[in-house]
Parts: C-alpha cells; structure tokens; sequence
C-alpha cells in the first residue's frame, strides 16, 4: 500500500508545480542548469531549500541547489550553531 505524502502548503505558489519532476532530479553527469533556472525567480526558493534541508533531502535539486551545495549550507549552519 501507498501512503501520499501531504505535500507542504508553499508548494502551491512553486514555479515548478506542475512540470515535469525528473528535470528536478537528474542522473548523474546530466546538467542541473535547466532546474537551476527555473527556482531562480520562484518565490517561495527559501521555503523550498528550507523543506531540504530539514529532511536531509540527498536528491535532486530543491531551492536552486544541489546536493553539493546544501552540503555546504548544512555545514555552515552547524557551525554557526556551534559558535553560538
């Protein structure tokens, strides 16, 4: 059985509701520009990065970043917490 995950209420305003996911989640050595682009204006980015980086989200691009970048930013804010 199949269990629907609810999807975050910010989604609706996302400039990717309704495209095709795989662009969002390309194979590797595949360009992630195409993505990129499309969460550059989108209004609710930071709420997206956010959702990522509170799951531990290891795929795809999510807020305009992949995965190497939201490792960067995962550690950033460790240490940050760390220093305070």
């Amino acid at each position: 059985m199949m269990f629907a995950i609810p999807r975050p209420s910010w989604f609706d305003d996302a400039l990717c509701r309704g495209l095709d996911p795989e662009l969002f989640f390309p194979t590797r050595g595949d360009s992630s520009w195409q993505a990129i682009a499309v969460c550059e204006p989108c209004p609710v980015r930071a709420e997206c990065l956010d959702y990522a980086l509170d799951l531990g989200e290891r795929y795809g691009i999510w807020g305009g970043t992949a995965e190497k970048a939201r490792k960067r930013i995962r550690r950033q804010r460790r240490r940050e917490r760390q220093a305070s």
